[in-house]
């Protein structure tokens, strides 16, 4: 990313989505942000996801919607 050039993503929207993973109980091992904006939230290895798993994907499809193209 150039340095004059604008983020396609907010800290504040980050910061959501790993909050959403932290509420889910996922153990975040680390994330990735691509040039679109798509946060990818990865968990450390052998963690289930529990039922809660559910709030989190109406998040993220809430977070790509306001994102999408």
């Amino acid at each position: 990313m150039k340095a004059n050039t604008r983020a396609s993503i907010t800290q504040a929207e980050i910061t959501r989505a790993l909050r959403a993973a932290r509420k889910a109980r996922l153990d975040v091992a680390r994330y990735e942000v691509d040039p679109s904006g798509k946060v990818v939230v990865f968990t450390k290895a052998g963690v289930t996801a529990p039922s809660e798993q559910d709030d989190l994907d109406r998040e993220l499809t809430d977070f790509e919607a306001r994102h999408a193209d």
